[in-house]
């Protein structure tokens, strides 16, 4: 197993750092074992900061932290906000996998984006940066005439990204999006980085599929809204999983684009459900009733994807440093 593998390379290379990381906890468990109550103290946080030292002093031998970005179109912003809480708090991010509005937030990351400027784009995109939209192709695309491009997201992507392809990213990446033909799940782990992200984000029913090596392609959400599984496949030891969930509660079929909109929805609640049980962790930040064409709105799901992150974030160091141990003991226990 690849967990196995990792947590023998840190005995036979890492053994210092191990061993302090160990002995630490032994202490700090002895001293939890003596009466001291750290509950709801500024001890608890000062044990858990003494930990987590220990636990980044291992460096690259240390169990690889995965995260998975749901789909969920302007909810995805949400991504943003969780991305800046994980680096305020120091919780490193080894590989990243996404689906749709995950593939592009996620994609950009990876590549080495700084937070600061995923916020400025999220103020600066629209459906005319990323689109062939006009008031004409919206009556052309209700009446069966033709759908949008996603040639301009592209071009949007590039003129942020460059050419790059995914073996020149500085956090693996992989994303995902479906053949309409046939229902398959596509992968994309090589090749161009912005075509993949484009495949990905490609909403069935709004644009048009996306042409690749004799298939038709759309957006990954209509598979697998969640890639979990991917990121096991790539390595990773603790998976942490970010779903922007809508509330559809308020729901009304006064449309034929929110109609689709609710489908997609649908699809995409009864897909993510099956993958959330295999994460490590999840966070659904609240994201109210955004819908997944409201761009405008990219600030209040921004703020929605931060508070959520940082009302979770000592759970989550709290669950890494739980798996960790408990993977030494069962390793140690097989030698």
């Amino acid at each position: 197993m690849q967990s196995e593998k990792i947590l023998n390379k840190h005995i036979e290379t890492n053994s210092f750092f191990v061993f302090g990381f160990l002995r630490t906890f032994i202490l700090i468990t002895a001293i939890l074992l003596s009466g001291i109550s750290t509950a709801h103290s500024s001890e608890e946080n000062i044990i858990r900061d003494i930990l987590w030292t220990e636990f980044l002093c291992l460096k690259e031998s240390r169990p690889k932290i995965a995260l998975v970005l749901g789909g969920g179109g302007a909810r995805g912003f949400s991504h943003i906000g969780v991305l800046k809480v994980l680096e305020e708090n120091k919780i490193p991010v080894d590989i990243i996998v996404g689906t749709s509005a995950g593939a592009l937030i996620g994609g950009l990351y990876a590549t080495g984006m700084q937070i600061t400027e995923l916020e400025k784009i999220g103020r600066d995109i629209g459906w005319d940066k990323i689109s062939n939209v006009s008031s004409m192709k919206i009556i052309r695309m209700f009446t069966n005439e033709s759908l949008l491009s996603t040639n301009k997201l592209e071009t949007y992507l590039k003129f942020h990204i460059g050419e790059k392809r995914f073996d020149q990213t500085k956090i693996p990446f992989a994303c995902i999006s479906c053949d309409i033909k046939t229902g398959e799940r596509i992968v994309f782990k090589e090749g161009e980085l912005a075509f993949a992200m484009r495949a990905s984000a490609t909403v069935p029913g709004v644009f048009e599929p996306v042409e690749y090596r004799h298939r038709f392609l759309i957006d990954g959400g209509i598979v697998d809204n969640l890639p979990v599984d991917i990121a096991k496949v790539m390595g990773a030891d603790f998976i942490l999983a970010v779903y922007p969930k809508v509330d559809s509660s308020q729901f009304e079929a006064s449309s034929v684009l929110k109609t689709l909109v609710q489908a997609i929805n649908i699809q995409g609640e009864s897909l993510t459900s099956r993958q959330l049980i295999n994460a490590d962790f999840a966070l659904i930040p609240n994201v109210g009733d955004v819908s997944i064409i409201e761009l405008h709105r990219f600030n209040e799901c921004i703020e929605a994807g931060t508070v959520t992150a940082r009302k979770s974030v000592d759970n989550i160091k709290d669950k890494i440093l739980e798996n960790f141990i408990k993977l030494i003991a069962k390793t140690d226990g097989k030698n």
